[in-house]
Parts: C-alpha cells; structure tokens; sequence
C-alpha cells in the first residue's frame, strides 16, 4: 500500500512537473514579434540551414518521429534500425542510420542531377524522415519483434497522396487490399533486419522479389535451434514463404564453404550475379539479367554497403575486396528504374571503420538514387552530351 502510495505520488510530481515545464515554455514565447524589422531578417532574410548545420535529418528532410505522431503523412520514408548484434565479424551498424544522415547533409533533393535529369522531390512523391526505432540492444527476439512491428506500424499508415501532378499511385495495383502504401526506405542496421521487413510487406503485398546487393549469399541454411543472424536471415525467409522465388543476388564474391552453398542458394529462390560478370558480360547485361529476373513481381531491394569494393566503402562489418565501385552499382541502380519498388534498405554500413566518412556519404548518395529510382516509370536517357552518332557507334 505504502509503495503504491509512492508511487502515485512520484506520477503526480512527473506529471505536475512537465505541466509546469510547458507553461514555462508558453511563458517563454511571449508575444509574436515581427522579425522582418529586426537587423538580421531585414539584412539577410530567413534563417535557413546550411549544408553543415541544423537538426540531423536526412539531407535537411522535414523529421518526425511516425510512429508516435498519428497524422503524419508521407509517401516514402526514411526510417532507422539501428541494430547490430546478429553480425558474425565486427559489430557497429547501430550507428549507421546516424552515419548516412550525416553523409546526406551536403545534398539536397530538390537538386537535380545529370544521370537522372530530374530530383526526388520533383517526382512529386512526399518524403519524410521518420526518425529511429528505439531498438532493444540486449534482446534479439525482442529487437526483431520491434522492427516488425514498427515498420507494419508505417506500412499501413494512409499515403500523402503525392506533392504534384507527378505523382502516381505505385503500390495498389500489387497490394493485397488494393490500397495505396507508403513505401520506406530503412537505414540500417545489420542485415537482419531485412527478415522483420520481409513479413511486414508479406501481410500487405504476399510474397516479394528480392533484389539484394552484397558481397555475400546471406542464404547459409540456419541449424535447428540456432538464433538467426545476417548471414541465415534469408534462408529463414524462404522457409517462412516470404519471397518468390525470382530473387537475385548482384555483385557476389564472398568465400564459400563447398558449391552446396550455391545449390542451397538456388533452392530458397535466388540467381547469382558475380562483381566478375560485371567485367565478362558488362553493366547493360547486369541490369537486363536483374529485370527480367524480377518481371513485374512487386520487389524490395535489399543493398549491402559491403558490395562496394572497401576502397570506396571501407566501413563495413565483413570486408571483402574487389567489388564494384560507387559508379558502377549507381549506374546499375539508374537501370532498374521502372520496376514494382515495395521498399528499399541500405545496411551494414559501420562508421567506426571509415575513412574520412566516405562510406557514410556514399550510403547518402545511394539514398539519393533509390528515392528517384522508386518513383520512375523507366530509367531515364542517357545524358546527352557532346557525342555524335558515329562517336557512339564506334
């Protein structure tokens, strides 16, 4: 009775206590002032952030966090898992999410680029940054149970419904209640991650095609009895029934055990694209393998920062050499616009391995080009430079 009777009182003191912490901040607005006669809006005008300053979001997107703001409206967003310890090799991923925002800051989405000839926020869809989930860093069945229930939380939430006449419905031709979803963008994390994000989009969307980016397989068969890891998750997805069975990995050169490896990989639904086959068949044939695997599935793509070769990526968990470099799996990702887009990750990007944070700003960069990706009909021309046609043919 007595600590019933504490505790009452100790809710009460909290509760009176940020009531008075409000009216202090009521109190402390005062009246409106009329900035436009003060000496800095008259000189100099808004206060606006600069590439380097103001809170951190990605690239200056407007911040809520979703999950506990019911109105918010969005039609693709950014959402953190920052998660790490189902990693095999060297853990820090939890901070990645922190990391690519902060590689995002220098970049605007308003900005158009060449390779795309357009930007993310021209294409008319709302963007938003939803902020972390608070994610258990003790308990994995706890952690993955969070991811699941946060990013179903966000997938079912109504859409904006686009910022202009660009925008187009994308999801509810392939959506099991023939409704329109939000799609999300998470920023990881480990690898796992992927399997809480899988069973969200089957309740919504049934089986998905999977587009994964690695250096590694990530379909090891898991033992009986063994917690999964960022290296089994997929293998536990296949057997949950959550993908198709016209998945693809891209960019593969991890050391195997035996070829059973590869068989086992073949059996849970995947194709193999090698970081060689880039040099023996070339980038169009990469890209054309990837879109007639997928057809018109409804797809999520999965992007390991560990496909990108360590000299250009360093901060990973499990660093494998000779992958392709930045400009190759953007170019890639340029050709896969068009595609049924249900959601994208990046994970596994670990800052506390990185160089002067190029792989943070690479991961950005990448974000930038799957916010466009998702809202294209087709990849987009080629630029047109300063090139005659027998300059092309030649």
């Amino acid at each position: 009775m007595f600590a019933a009777l504490v505790l009452c009182v100790v809710f009460v003191n909290r509760a009176s206590a940020h009531l008075d912490f409000h009216e202090h901040q009521v109190a402390m607005m005062g009246e409106p002032i009329d900035v436009s006669t003060e000496p800095w809006t008259s000189q100099f005008g808004t206060q606006v952030d600069l590439g380097y300053t103001g809170p951190l979001s990605f690239s200056h997107l407007p911040y809520l966090r979703c999950l506990d703001d019911g109105a918010a409206r969005f039609d693709i967003g950014i959402l953190g898992f920052p998660f790490d310890t189902t990693t095999s090799f060297r853990p820090g991923a939890r901070f990645g999410p922190f990391a690519i925002r902060s590689g995002s800051r220098r970049q605007g989405l308003g900005r158009a680029t060449l390779a795309w000839g357009t930007s993310p926020e021209e294409q008319g869809a709302a963007l938003l940054d939803c902020g972390d989930v608070p994610l258990s860093a003790t308990d994995n069945v706890r952690a993955l149970a969070q991811m699941e229930a946060a990013y179903s939380t966000l997938l079912m939430r109504p859409v904006h419904g686009g910022t202009s006449a660009k925008y187009k419905s994308r999801t509810a031709a392939f959506a099991l209640d023939g409704q329109e979803h939000p799609r999300l963008v998470t920023l990881g994390g480990d690898h796992t991650i992927v399997l809480p994000i899988l069973r969200s989009l089957y309740k919504v969307y049934g089986p998905v095609s999977v587009i994964h980016f690695d250096a590694h397989l990530d379909t090891w068969p898991q033992a009986v009895g063994d917690a999964v890891t960022h290296g089994t998750f997929f293998d536990v997805a296949a057997h949950e029934g959550l993908m198709t069975n016209t998945s693809i990995h891209a960019g593969i050169r991890c050391h195997l055990n035996t070829f059973a490896d590869i068989e086992h990989d073949t059996s849970v639904g995947f194709q193999v694209i090698s970081t060689e086959d880039i040099d023996d068949y070339g980038l169009p044939a990469i890209i054309k393998s990837i879109r007639q695997r997928v057809g018109r599935s409804p797809v999520y793509l999965s992007f390991d920062i560990d496909v990108v070769d360590p000299g250009f990526a360093p901060a990973t968990g499990t660093v494998e050499p000779g992958g392709w470099t930045t400009r190759e799996v953007k170019r890639i990702l340029r050709g896969l616009s068009g595609l049924n887009f249900v959601g994208a990750d990046i994970v596994e990007v670990a800052p506390a391995y990185d160089s002067a944070d190029i792989t943070g700003i690479a991961a950005a960069d990448i974000v930038f080009d799957f916010l466009t990706m998702m809202q294209m009909d087709a990849p987009p021309a080629p630029h047109a430079g300063p090139f005659t046609e027998a300059d092309v043919l030649r």
